[in-house]
């Protein structure tokens, strides 16, 4: 797997909002071996310690809310914009990223002033090769996917997963509503 993030980027991040800190607590509902090394480089260059409370998303959002302004979470880091979009919707976000340094690292559709994107997702579609040729693949799309001859022949994430909910929210903003409404009930997740 091809890494994406840009450690100083983290780094940076982490500095400006922490730097009077001597520790960090980090709710963590990724389970990637990069972010462990990367908490270890951002603790050997700031010499601030990183706690890390694991967890699933759900179930570390659900605390976080309960426990409101007395929450030890200093920053949050879960696996889809989704995920970061639902939890803004419910006040649980602070507005404020907008240094130089994000600005000019990270591209403007991968940030808000509520959160920052530091990974890509590849989107995955497995296939049975007796049911499916590698040439029929070629030029495949998500929105190709509605096409009802997919239907038993690949598989996807199910309709209801953040992952495509997020992948369909991206899709009406890159190709519009009509475009998604012209899909209708042949919807690219509606397979899956």
């Amino acid at each position: 797997m091809k890494k994406i993030v840009n450690t100083a980027l983290i780094i940076s991040l982490f500095v400006s909002t922490f730097s009077i800190a001597n520790e960090v607590n980090i709710f963590n509902a990724r389970h990637y071996k990069a972010d462990a090394e990367l908490y270890s480089k951002f603790t050997a260059a700031t010499g601030i310690k990183v706690n890390l409370i694991n967890g699933k998303a759900g179930a570390l959002e659900k605390r976080m809310i309960e426990e409101g302004a007395d929450s030890a979470a200093d920053l949050y880091i879960t696996a889809d914009a989704g995920r970061c979009g639902a939890f803004k919707a419910k006040g649980m976000t602070q507005s404020g990223l907008v240094s130089s340094t994000i600005k000019s690292s990270v591209p403007k559709s991968f940030r808000t002033t509520h959160w920052v994107g530091v990974a890509k997702r590849a989107r995955i579609v497995y296939y049975s090769p007796e049911r499916v040729s590698g040439a029929e693949l070629s030029g495949l799309t998500y929105e190709s996917l509605a096409d009802p001859k997919w239907k038993g022949r690949i598989a996807i994430r199910a309709s209801s997963n953040i992952y495509n909910k997020s992948l369909v929210a991206s899709l009406v903003k890159n190709n519009g509503k009509k475009s998604c409404r012209r899909m209708g009930k042949r919807c690219c997740c509606k397979y899956g």
